[in-house]
């Protein structure tokens, strides 16, 4: 397969609210993301809020995926300890590859503000050429979280699209 660099990256945002998905709450916390990951560049081809239903979000995440092909795909809330928190498991049953050190380092970083972060139960991982990557539900939490793993994205989608060449480790 031939090595190319992608100019622009597709990119999904699920904000997982109860609330928001019944208009009671605005939605700050998919707009930060939308903020912080055009600097990649990426282009949000897909924004929605749903409810905190694990096959609703499970259903989601398969389509954007698999369906709409995204680069990257960010959730944003159902990450904490919440009987209503199921964005993880949504998550695990529909990655092929968990990639655990992205969760590690948000939730390293993290603690270094607030020790709840050791509270939070996201993950990160591939289904078919996608990258998701649960976040937390609040904006100041979205930053925190998202700058700290954002340097990895553009390795990560060429990887998982199948670029061949050797990792830089310099």
């Amino acid at each position: 397969m031939e090595s190319k660099s992608l100019d622009k990256f597709t990119a999904g945002i699920l904000t997982i609210s109860d609330k928001g998905s019944r208009g009671e709450r605005e939605d700050l916390s998919g707009g930060e993301i939308r903020k912080l990951i055009e600097t990649l560049p990426a282009e949000v081809l897909h924004y929605e809020i749903i409810p905190d239903e694990a096959d609703i979000i499970s259903e989601r995440l398969r389509y954007l995926a698999d369906d709409k092909r995204l680069d990257i795909i960010l959730t944003t809330g159902g990450t904490g300890v919440s009987p209503r928190d199921v964005t993880p498991e949504a998550t695990l049953k529909v990655l092929d590859k968990e990639i655990p050190g992205l969760a590690e380092l948000m939730r390293l970083k993290s603690l270094e503000v607030t020790p709840h972060a050791a509270l939070s139960r996201a993950v990160a991982g591939i289904r078919g050429n996608s990258l998701i990557v649960n976040l937390p539900g609040s904006p100041k939490s979205v930053r925190e979280n998202l700058s700290v793993i954002l340097p990895t994205f553009r390795h990560a989608v060429e990887k998982i699209k199948g670029d061949p060449s050797d990792c830089a480790t310099s």
